[in-house]
This record gives C-alpha cells, structure tokens and sequence, in this order.
C-alpha cells in the first residue's frame, strides 16, 4: 500500500483550526493537552518517513518541457499561448506537468534547446528565471502542478556534457556533430569529476532557494511544485561508473532534501532501461530514503521494441517496475512514454515534416493511430496497486512546426531540438489522441 505523508498543518486542518503554522496560537491547545500529545506524536511518526504522494487518484499527466520559457517576456516568450496551452490542459483533466527548468550553456550550439537558463557557472538569464516563477504562478491558478527537473544526461539541454566542460575547458561532445557512440562512450565523465558534480550542487542551490516573484513565497513553499527531479534521464552510462552514480544520486538528494523537505523528490530516471539493464542498480537509486517515488520511462519505436512483439515487452516492463517499486515499498510514475507519429511507423520519416520553408508542413496531418494504441495500452495499467500517475511525452498543443529541426523563431513543440519537429508531439488536433486521454480520465475519477 502506498502511505499517505501526514503533516502539522494537515492535522490542524483536520480539527478545523488555522493551517499557517505562524498563526497558531499554542496555548488553545494547551487546553486540551491529550489532543496536543497525538499532534505531536504523529508528527513526530511522519516525519521519520519520506513524503508520499497523498491524492490516491493515478493521474494522466503530460511532458511540457518549454513551459518555462513559453512563460517568459523574452526570446521564446508567448504567455498568450502559454495560458491557452494551460487552459487547455486543464480542460482534459491534465493536472501534473512535467517541466525543464532550464537549459545550461552557451546558445547557438546544434541541436540544443535555446535561450538557455545558465549560460555560464553560476550566471543566470533574469528573464527564464522570471518565466518560471510566472510559470508556477499561473499553474497555481488553476489548481496544476509541475514535477521540475533540474539537470540532464542529455546535450539537449546541456546537461553532463555542458557541466564537464565547463569544468574541463574541453569542448562538449554534440552527438549531431561528433556521432552518438563517442557522446555515449563518454558522458560519464561527467560523474567521475568533483569540479563538474560541484557546479551542479551549485545550481541545485541557486534554483532551490529561489523567491518567486509573483506569489511572494520560497520555492519551497509553492503549492504548485509537484516534485523535484535530479535529472531528466540521469545514467551511469557504462559498468564503472555504476558505484559513483549511486553515490552523486545519493549527493544530490541530500542537498535537495535539506532545502525543500516540503516537496517530493525523485530520480527521473527510465528505470532499469536508464541504469545498464541492472534492476538492483535501479533498485538501489530509488531505495534511497529521501527518494519519494521511482520513475521509469517507455520507448518501444526507439527501443526497437515495435518490429518484436511490442504489448508483450511493454508489460514486462511495466510489471518488473511494480514488482521493484512493491520491494522498496513506494509508488512510481511512468513520467516519460511517447511513440512517433504514423508516417515514422510505416517506414517514411521524411514525411514527418517538410523542411521547406514555403510548403505546408506534415505533422499536424499525420495520423496517430499506432501511437493512440500504445497510450490506451499504458493507460491499463493504471490499476496497478503502486503506479500512480503516468506523464505522455509530449505536449505540442498548439505549436505550428514550420522546420524538420528546430530553428531560432520556430514555435516550441514537445519534441527537442535535436528531434524531428511533431514527431512525439501531441497537438490539439489530434483529436483521436485527445479522446482516449479523455476517456481515461473519466474513468479514474
């Protein structure tokens, strides 16, 4: 069973008094001092255990990485579209969003995500960073929340090529550049170097102990951060570097922990996919006490799950999940599962997009029924007794994709820079897509 986390404020509010701990007045509970003795001994309890979710309800949650910068006032900025994309979301029943906090490292750089958060160490773009404050401002409203996730294993974003060099002087390994077996055969450099993990620690810091400038509070304190995530995909990448990847996922919690306990906190991790096809390595990441709930990710197409008998490799998955997540006692989220568009799945990816500037592009006419099927096929396992939520990747709402790539100007799809534009992506024209996201939020209430 999943527990619930109970704490002071909640109680309170269950006996029908004040749930701002500097209002209480203490001393009308001295007057009833056995109701103050089991406050205090719950609380106590709880507080030795990690954060739960407490909505028993499995939700269906999207992927909406540029959130944050949709909500800015600068390059990339549309908070027009932003509150039509929120709006939307929330008229699905979408509630849990899963956001960047921002890109790290210089722009400019191919196939990276732009305008990026820290350009260099410890130097911030004001601009993103009022975006995001904007961002959890207007998700507040409408009573939704964003699991953020602070870092990555991929150059998309920067990530563990960025931050090594940065700490090396080394030029970072771009795959579309220098090809993805040397980015693979070298990203974990990054963990095996103090310098690199310290300028993350950093930016742990920096991003944490942040007052947002709408609501007035400490980022501790929003009531629309869902959870934090160490990283989106972290990995050890290779058989060495399993023993210090356990050791910085453990670092990392510890700092994240100590400056927000009010939220939750997990890996972002694929599952066992992201950790050398090793199900203890997996084990042993989200075991740690400080991480609230496992995560794993789905990828049948790039997986090359799909030409095998996909539905079969799926469940197994999925069922290895629930079994690790039952040992270590917590609940998981399948925060990442997407699947391309139908012209990739027959065997004609150029027909995904059109590169010309003066043509119609594609992807909004494609359909998605191979796509609709793997959705509805995860959505089953919402039954599941500790699989809680499930995240699609990703929203495109109402992005018009006008390059095969992503070029400075384009809208922000859910799909990267690196990526071909619409390939993941969810718009609101897909309107089979929508239906089944709709059916099955019916049912789970």
């Amino acid at each position: 069973m999943v527990r619930i986390f109970l704490n002071f404020p909640i109680i309170l509010n269950i006996l029908n008094t004040p749930t701002r701990p500097t209002k209480l007045r203490i001393t009308n509970y001295m007057k009833r001092p056995s109701i103050l003795f089991l406050i205090l001994l719950i609380c106590l309890t709880c507080q030795a255990r990690p954060l739960r979710p407490t909505d028993t309800t499995p939700f269906i949650g999207f992927n909406f990485w540029p959130a944050a910068i949709l909500a800015s006032t600068g390059q990339g900025g549309d908070r027009a579209r932003l509150a039509m994309e929120l709006d939307t979301l929330h008229a699905l029943g979408v509630t849990n969003l899963r956001v960047l906090v921002g890109a790290d490292g210089p722009n400019g750089v191919p196939s990276r995500v732009e305008p990026t958060l820290q350009t260099e160490p410890g130097v911030y773009n004001d601009t993103l960073l009022d975006g995001l404050d904007y961002l959890l401002y207007e998700l507040e409203k409408r009573n939704m929340q964003a699991v953020l996730y602070l870092h990555n294993a991929w150059e998309w974003s920067g990530g563990y090529e960025q931050y090594y060099s940065w700490a090396t002087g080394e030029e970072p390994i771009i795959p579309i550049l220098d090809g993805w077996p040397k980015y693979m055969s070298n990203a974990s450099r990054f963990l095996s170097n103090d310098v690199a993990k310290a300028m993350y620690d950093d930016h742990i810091r920096f991003i944490l102990t942040r007052t947002n400038r709408y609501t007035g509070r400490a980022y501790r304190d929003e009531p629309s951060i869902y959870a934090w995530e160490i990283a989106n995909e972290p990995r050890a990448f290779d058989e060495a570097h399993k023993k210090v990847f356990v050791q910085w996922i453990d670092h990392a919690v510890r700092i994240i922990k100590n400056l927000d306990p009010n939220h939750l906190l997990t890996t972002g991790s694929e599952g066992v996919w992201g950790c050398e096809m090793d199900s203890d390595l997996c084990q042993a990441i989200h075991a740690l006490p400080d991480i609230d709930y496992m995560t794993c990710h789905i990828w049948p197409y790039n997986w090359n799950w799909y030409q095998q008998d996909w539905r079969t490799l799926v469940e197994d998955y999925i069922a290895l999940h629930e079994r690790i997540a039952s040992r270590i006692d917590k609940p998981f989220v399948i925060e990442e599962f997407g699947f391309p568009r139908d012209p990739l799945v027959k065997g004609t990816a150029s027909d995904l997009s059109d590169p010309s500037e003066s043509s119609t592009p594609s992807p909004l006419s494609s359909t998605t029924s191979a796509r609709d099927s793997f959705y509805a096929f995860v959505f089953d396992h919402l039954t599941l007794p500790h699989l809680i939520g499930v995240n699609i990747w990703a929203w495109g709402g109402y992005a018009q994709p006008k390059h095969e790539t992503w070029q400075r100007g384009d809208d922000y799809t859910g799909d990267p820079a690196q990526e071909p534009q619409g390939l993941n992506s969810v718009f609101v024209s897909d309107t089979t897509t929508l239906h089944y996201i709709q059916k099955y939020q019916q049912n789970a209430k």
